[in-house]
């Protein structure tokens, strides 16, 4: 890869739009059975929520990013906001509603593996209303599925009203797509337990098969695919019918909570910056792979001199 450059800060705005939330996170010997109870090693805090760890790690590497969300008027609150800022993200168009904020109730086994239990609080409210003028001068704009469709709905169409130069989705947690406007898709995002869900078919670790499940869904709603594959990289199907796969990096697994959401953020950002696609996979399989070495969803997500040294070393 190249080496990074962001210098064109306007060109590059990323509006991200979706969850905020505090994540307590208790490490287990393994995942809970039906009727079990566990006694965990330790418990955690930190920064969570789809929306919120994307957009942080698309402003860890460099990029002006704009977070559109909800959070509530407790103590939770006020931390997500102040996080979000510290990142340097502009939370100007985010809401507060009275009540709780978001959480996430995660338990992580020896492995690195995860389970999460979402709690929506305040972003669950978030309706068809956006404001309109935050989307001015987006590049790319980056939704996932843990708030209300019809928020999505709304966020994808400013995208595209505003002539974003790319909509991304990434369809997680994985849901049926009828209820979204995916005419205003250019990019759907999917590890391969989403894809296989959404395309009708079985999970597989068999990249020709997840391969022809992406471009099943591909064909399906007229969007480029790309398909997490964990340790395995990425591949990507474009609405051309080109492909191709990015592979892994072998490293130590701490925890694997933040990989899917710093590969998102990180793909949007390489592309907001104009790298063609093969290249802004690269980038983004290097960023999660370095996201996995640190607990917690966000503690791993490196910024763009971590990035580059991993890149270049």
């Amino acid at each position: 890869m190249s080496r990074l450059n962001f210098s064109d800060r306007r060109l590059c705005l990323i509006v991200v739009a979706g969850s905020a939330n505090i994540d307590l996170v208790a490490r287990v010997a393994h995942q809970l059975q039906p009727g079990e109870t566990l006694l965990a090693d330790d418990y955690a805090m930190h920064q969570g929520g789809k929306g919120g760890n994307q957009a942080v790690a698309a402003a860890r590497l460099g990029a002006p990013v704009r977070f559109l969300g909800a959070v509530g008027n407790d103590a939770f609150g006020a931390q997500i906001l102040a996080d979000l800022q510290h990142e340097g993200i502009d939370t100007s168009a985010m809401v507060q509603f009275p009540g709780n904020s978001g959480l996430a109730l995660i338990t992580v086994d020896a492995a690195g593996e995860n389970e999460i239990v979402v709690v929506p609080g305040a972003y669950g409210k978030l309706a068809g209303a956006v404001d309109e003028s935050a989307f001015v001068d987006a590049r790319v704009v980056l939704t996932q599925l843990e708030v209300p469709p019809v928020f999505v709905n709304a966020v994808l169409a400013a995208g595209r009203r505003n002539n974003a130069a790319e909509v991304i989705l990434n369809a997680a947690p994985a849901t049926s797509l009828k209820a979204f406007d995916m005419d205003a898709v250019d990019w759907l995002l999917v590890n391969t337990g989403e894809a296989a869900l959404l395309a009708g078919g079985q999970e597989s670790e068999d990249r020709q098969q997840v391969e022809s499940q992406a471009r099943d869904l591909g064909v399906r709603y007229a969007v480029n695919v790309i398909v997490t594959l964990g340790a395995d990289g990425a591949l990507w199907v474009d609405r051309e019918g080109s492909s191709g796969h990015v592979p892994g990096h072998a490293r130590d697994v701490v925890d694997t909570t933040g990989a899917g959401d710093t590969f998102a953020g990180a793909f949007a950002c390489a592309r907001a910056q104009g790298q063609a696609v093969d290249g802004a996979i690269r980038m983004a399989v290097s960023a999660a792979s370095l996201a996995v070495g640190k607990a917690g969803a966000r503690a791993g997500m490196p910024t763009r001199a971590e990035l580059q040294a991993a890149v270049d070393g």
